[in-house]
């Protein structure tokens, strides 16, 4: 019975597969905040390029603004999961 309420395929599993996602995609972004001042890999013509003021390549305004929408996103999916649980936990309660 549980497996029909938690198991694959349903949606307390959707929620949680979207915060994993959500988490991975965060991690991404901050990645990629992190090294757009570090030269590319390290390397003496990374560094020669970085000095010379040539773009990173990482619009950091953009990057802040998809990681506030991944928050909002993240927020909404984790209150989506808990009042699921909640009514989950409700129903068992009650018998």
């Amino acid at each position: 019975m549980l497996n029909r309420l938690l198991g694959t395929g349903t949606t307390p599993s959707m929620l949680r597969d979207a915060l994993d996602e959500s988490s991975a995609r965060v991690r991404a972004t901050a990645n990629r905040v992190a090294n757009a001042a570090t030269p590319a890999n390290g390397s003496f013509a990374g560094a020669l390029k970085a000095a010379s003021g040539a773009a990173s390549g990482v619009d950091l305004e953009q990057e802040m603004v998809n990681l506030a929408d991944e928050r909002l996103r993240y927020e909404a999916t984790s209150t989506l999961l808990q009042k699921i649980y909640a009514q989950i936990r409700s129903s068992v309660r009650e018998g």
